[in-house]
């Protein structure tokens, strides 16, 4: 059983150094290394090769990410277990950028920027206090729901959606379709959190910002592909919103000229949110491919059909 590292070579290298000493008999191939495809069990990586069909006997796909849309869109290959990368500190990552968002956005910064590369000393507005600023999560996973978690300490009067019933202490929750309408109305600052399906591709649309309140800001974190991009901008230049803090795009990267770049309220980061380290890729790799030969169950397994 032999695992092939899809990964830039630095990376690549080190992964290899930690599972030759917790795994020494797991034969670890890198991408500039001759391989046999016959002997590929485990592959771990981001996307899937295009030349796919050469692991014939492929059994445990392990994504670099918590992220796994990119491999439903491809298509995973029949009698073969896709598994999400789950490590805490990918988590505590997302609440410092979702924190980190929503303060800049309730303190007004993309405009203080914009001010700033006008050369302009000027007050953009008086922010009310924190728990007059309703802050709504759609997406209540583990990541939204730690996301909740960090800015509960500031005040914000919290709320959150998902597509079955949830209970959080402290947050005000609505799901299904009937409950979409009431949360957007009582949310000034929507953080997207939901995975990518085909429920949820597009759903960042011009009919979801219509039904916000007036002055919004988003912050999505989310999939490339839930924002709707000429949405996003006729509701900016009409005011509908405010300002936007952006992480995810599609494409990425976005091409040279497009709007984001320079829109004065947009804040755009490189997907960034989250960045995967070694040294949790590979605990996480180790103990699952250990699972996996002992006949347990992984930790992280996605369902393919529900798209997490």
């Amino acid at each position: 059983m032999t695992c092939f590292l899809n990964i830039d070579a630095e990376r690549g290298r080190l992964l290899r150094t930690y599972l030759h000493q917790v795994l020494p008999d797991l034969p670890v191939v890198l991408q500039d290394e001759v391989l046999d495809p016959g002997a590929i069990r485990y592959l771990v990586t981001w996307t899937l090769p295009e030349d796919m069909n050469r692991f014939r006997r492929l059994e445990v796909i392990f994504s670099l990410g918590a992220g796994v849309d990119q491999f439903i869109a491809a298509g995973v290959p029949e009698g073969v277990q896709l598994v999400r990368l789950i490590d805490p500190g990918l988590t505590a990552m997302m609440q410092e950028y979702v924190a980190m968002a929503v303060l800049g956005l309730h303190r007004d910064l993309p405009g203080y920027l914009s001010n700033q590369r006008a050369e302009v000393w000027q007050r953009v507005s008086v922010p009310p206090p924190a728990q007059e600023r309703r802050v709504g999560v759609m997406g209540l996973g583990v990541l939204g729901q730690a996301v909740l978690q960090a800015l509960a300490p500031f005040g914000f009067a919290l709320s959150g959606w998902a597509r079955s019933p949830r209970r959080i202490d402290g947050v005000r929750c609505f799901h299904g379709a009937e409950g979409l309408q009431e949360f957007l109305a009582q949310t000034d600052i929507l953080v997207c959190l939901l995975p990518l399906t085909t429920e949820t591709e597009g759903i960042l649309s011009g009919d979801l910002f219509a039904r916000l309140p007036d002055q919004a800001a988003l912050v999505h974190v989310g999939r490339g592909r839930q924002l709707d991009h000429p949405a996003l901008l006729k509701a900016l230049e009409s005011g509908r919103l405010r300002a936007a803090v952006l992480d995810v795009t599609e494409p990425e990267p976005l091409p040279k000229g497009h709007a984001f770049w320079s829109h004065p309220k947009v804040l755009l980061t490189p997907h960034i949110a989250c960045i995967t380290r070694i040294e949790a890729l590979g605990p996480a790799v180790a103990a699952n491919i250990t699972r996996h030969q002992e006949g347990a169950q992984m930790e992280g397994v996605v369902e393919p059909q529900r798209g997490y």
